[in-house]
């Protein structure tokens, strides 16, 4: 996978994590660089261990699956996609002000689930998680530390767009990844 694709990849599975971010800053009466801090350094760090898992996951289980591969990798990244959309139109959940230990750990687990299934969508690609996981992580750094800025300035005006972008990017990478090797490329 080429660093432009891991990108990509990245940007769209930071999207929820960058909109939980939003939504902490949009719930803070002022700017908290520390929460900033702790938010990118969460989000961030789970989305870089969550598909490092799955990698180690699904590697044990390459040799059984893969004539399959590329249909796995699909179905992961396109029901991760369009369950991202599904939750960018339902009804919007409170988040809280607080980057208290505890809130934080459970946000940043249920952001970074289906970063678990990619995880074994990359082991089937024989992906460099090192890499993989790298861009991954510092990109929702990035993305959540700005996140909790921009809810704070802008509000949640944003966050419907950010979790649309997120399962769209994704779903269009697993059809790709499938054209790609029905096609033989």
């Amino acid at each position: 996978m080429a660093f432009w694709e891991l990108f990509i990849l990245a940007v769209g599975l930071s999207m929820d994590a960058f909109a939980v971010s939003i939504c902490k800053g949009l719930a803070s009466k002022k700017m908290r660089w520390d929460g900033a801090l702790a938010c990118g350094l969460y989000f961030g760090g789970f989305q870089a261990l969550m598909p490092t898992i799955g990698y180690f996951v699904g590697s044990r289980f390459y040799t059984y699956i893969e004539r399959f591969d590329h249909w796995i990798a699909f179905v992961l990244l396109a029901l991760i996609g369009v369950n991202m959309l599904r939750e960018a139109f339902s009804e919007e959940e409170q988040v809280d002000a607080s980057f208290a230990v505890k809130g934080m750990l459970v946000l940043a687990v249920a952001t970074s689930i289906d970063a678990l299934a990619v995880g074994v969508s990359l082991a089937c690609l024989q992906t460099n998680i090192a890499a993989a996981a790298a861009v991954i992580g510092v990109t929702t750094f990035v993305f959540s530390f700005a996140g909790v800025r921009i809810g704070n300035v802008f509000g949640t005006k944003y966050r419907k767009k950010a979790v649309i972008a997120g399962g769209v990017i994704l779903i269009g990478i697993g059809l790709k990844i499938l054209i790609e090797h029905l096609l033989g490329a």
